[in-house]
């Protein structure tokens, strides 16, 4: 699915303000490192995402920004990471880019089943 281009024009506070995080503690969201206390964090912030009306957008907004840290749209930064070699090799191909319409788990893009 393609993000309507009004939604990535905007202030990212206007699909910020239907977000499920909103008003989630920001630090759920950027843990430090990716072993123990820290998998338990990302694995409560990427529920949080798999109920948020915007997690395409947000997703989207991470792409473009190029948001190298934490989590956005339901992505861990190593999953976002892989998924947006792919978006960026279909920007470069001059194919329209779109982020997985899949609500993803955890380790979803490692395994692979995100389809783009």
């Amino acid at each position: 699915m393609s993000i309507p281009l009004a939604i990535l024009e905007a202030p990212r506070a206007a699909w910020h303000e239907s977000a499920a995080c909103r008003d989630s503690e920001p630090s759920l969201f950027f843990p430090v490192g990716t072993t123990g206390h820290a998998l338990d964090q990302i694995a409560e912030a990427v529920a949080v995402c798999a109920s948020c009306p915007v997690q395409e957008a947000c997703l989207q907004y991470a792409f473009e920004s190029n948001q190298e840290s934490g989590v956005w749209g339901g992505y861990a930064e190593d999953d976002r990471r892989r998924l947006r070699k792919r978006w960026l090799a279909e920007r470069r191909r001059g194919v329209s880019p779109q982020v997985p319409g899949a609500k993803p788990t955890l380790r979803s893009a490692s395994a692979g089943s995100i389809s783009t």
